[in-house]
């Protein structure tokens, strides 16, 4: 497995930068808001803005969740409790913490759903 604080930091990385691309995304909107002769509500062919608005909002919410989860994943790394499943304790495979290494729960414990404490 490869290194866990290399590859968060890598993921807090890339994230950082999804979100100054979505801020300047923010920004453009904000701008061709402000042009008075944005008529983009009766464009038949392009998104309006209250749209592109709405999508950039989205994901830059999504982006701040995983954010978080990638800083509360590096927080059990520094505890000592990173790969161990928030609900039974047992280590949390390799191959899932590859695959997704913020993971909090072993396979067995989210294939039946069980919520973190």
């Amino acid at each position: 497995m490869s290194d866990p604080r290399e590859t968060l930091t890598a993921l807090a990385a890339d994230i950082d930068a999804r979100l100054q691309r979505l801020d300047a995304d923010e920004q453009s909107l904000r701008l061709d808001r402000a042009d008075g002769t944005a008529d983009d509500e009766h464009d038949p062919e392009g998104s309006t803005l209250s749209g592109e608005w709405q999508r950039v909002e989205a994901l830059r919410r999504a982006a701040l969740t995983e954010r978080d989860e990638v800083s509360a994943a590096l927080a059990r790394l520094a505890a000592g409790e990173y790969g161990r499943c928030a609900n039974c304790g047992r280590p949390i495979g390799e191959a899932r913490l590859e695959a997704r290494p913020m993971a909090t729960l072993c396979i067995a414990c989210a294939d039946v759903g069980i919520a973190t404490r």
